[in-house]
């Protein structure tokens, strides 16, 4: 497993990574949530989650992974996180869901930006500086930049991390995370991340 994490650095730094700034020349990149319709060539349609069917192109250098289920108490100092979070009605930010990145991914997309898994949603991604276990979950603290923020993990926030996966697992129904450049033609996509034995991407 440890052969297959840099590769798959390489080829998915910007799963989780912030928005391009505007000067920058290319544009920021584009999200598809769906499941697949089908998989054929260099292309994949997928309905997405708001009901329609988009064909998304696969660049030359297309990357596919998946994810695998890990523990909320896995969850330790020194760890570099990926947190979509929502602002909590009494103060701070509750987690929607948990991505460990592999040791060699550390520092990918560091920084809190907004993020399009739900209206005012945020994504965090940062090192652990200390997690504590409550009555109602988890809360840690991480900081990236200087800066530091908590993050409260509720019971059954869904938490996982960057698993193996191949363009065999690319089936039809299977749930996928693609991130992919606007085109005139529609998306194209470097990284796909694909749904594999019952664990669905919640990023």
């Amino acid at each position: 497993m440890k052969k297959i994490f840099p590769a798959l650095a390489l080829g998915l730094t910007t799963v989780l990574s912030a928005p391009v700034h505007a000067e920058d020349k290319k544009a920021a990149p584009i999200h598809v949530r769906g499941s697949i319709i089908t998989y054929a060539g260099s292309t994949l349609k997928v309905k997405t989650r708001e009901g329609e069917a988009v064909d998304v192109a696969l660049a030359d250098d297309w990357k596919v992974a998946s994810v695998a289920n890990v523990k909320v108490t896995d969850i330790k100092p020194g760890d570099f996180v990926g947190i979509a979070s929502l602002p909590k009605a009494d103060g701070g930010d509750g987690a929607l869901e948990v991505l460990i990145f592999p040791p060699a991914m550390k520092g990918t997309g560091e920084g809190s930006y907004g993020w399009d898994l739900k209206p005012e949603s945020s994504m965090t991604n940062a090192t652990v500086a200390d997690a504590v276990k409550g009555v109602d979950g988890q809360t840690v603290t991480v900081t990236y930049h200087g800066k530091e923020k908590k993050i409260a993990i509720p019971d059954g926030t869904p938490v996982v991390t960057i698993a193996a996966a191949t363009k065999d697992d690319l089936i039809p129904g299977a749930v996928v995370f693609i991130t992919a450049e606007k085109a005139a033609t529609g998306p194209i996509a470097h990284q796909v991340v694909v749904g594999k034995n019952g664990v669905v991407p919640p990023m």
